[in-house]
């Protein structure tokens, strides 16, 4: 038995599949540009490719793809001071709005999990002010 892939999926040249990846680092890209998110909270794998020095632009994010709609899943760190129902909503409009317009898939949910609160340190000044030159 042969799967038919939906319209929007076949041309004339011939199918077209995206990587549930690709709609990862998507929602992860779209979940970023949210003033407030301090950053993404993914588990100890996420860690260590970062210790090792790999960018894991979806970072956080889990996605359930079907042929026509997706769910996707982000863990966020906010920034502290911010109204988090604020910015769960603005990431739930912008992941949104950047998956459909990308891919067609329509997305029927995004659930925002704050994991944790990011708090300022305090800043140090530049080296090169605190370097004192003795002639």
């Amino acid at each position: 038995m042969e799967t038919i892939a939906p319209d929007y999926e076949r041309t004339v040249l011939g199918t077209i599949e995206i990587a549930p990846e690709v709609i990862e680092v998507i929602a992860g890209l779209a979940t970023v540009e949210v003033e407030g998110v301090a950053g993404m909270s993914g588990g100890i794998s996420s860690g260590i490719g970062e210790l090792l020095g790999r960018k894991n632009l979806s970072k956080g994010v889990k996605v359930e793809v079907g042929q026509r709609e997706a769910a996707v899943d982000v863990s966020i760190i906010v920034q502290y001071g911010r109204r988090i129902p604020e910015i769960s909503a603005e990431i739930q409009r912008n992941v949104k709005r950047s998956i459909e317009m990308m891919t067609g898939l329509n997305v029927v949910e995004v659930n925002v999990h704050v994991h944790d609160v990011h708090f300022k340190t305090a800043e140090r000044p530049d080296e090169e002010e605190t370097n004192i030159r003795v002639r």
